[in-house]
């Protein structure tokens, strides 16, 4: 059930903006497990001056195309998994747009399952693929 937002450059191509969002979708199902149909993202367009990091960090070097992908997830995933995510989301975006691996930031926020999710009608619903 994850919800992800991703925050860009305005200046990039809507079909990089797509291929960003496809990227994060793909790999989510690839090492979150999650179903198909479970895509939910907002993509937030950005004016250079909205967007804030810096030159270097941890040794890793930043440029004005920078993309913040911050996923919102119920928890119960390994440390295992959340790397493979991270590296798999990074590769794909460098590998399907002009993105370079070094500028994708990926923020996971966990929280603790179904009673924080409504999906619409103001209701809680349980998932079939989440019920244990």
């Amino acid at each position: 059930m994850p919800f992800v937002r991703i925050s860009l450059p305005k200046k990039l191509s809507l079909a990089t903006k797509n291929n960003i969002s496809a990227a994060v979708h793909q790999s989510l199902i690839a090492e979150f497990n999650i179903p198909k149909d479970d895509y939910f993202h907002v993509i937030e367009e950005l004016e250079q001056h909205q967007i804030k990091y810096p030159e270097s960090y941890l040794g890793i070097s930043h440029s004005e195309d920078i993309v913040y992908v911050q996923i919102t997830a119920g928890q119960g995933r390994t440390a295992e998994q959340k790397k493979k995510l991270y590296h798999q989301i990074a590769t794909k975006i460098a590998a399907t747009t002009e993105i370079q691996i070094n500028n994708v930031i990926i923020i996971l926020l966990e929280n603790n399952g179904l009673e924080n999710w409504s999906f619409g009608n103001g209701e809680i619903q349980e998932p079939a693929h989440l019920k244990k």
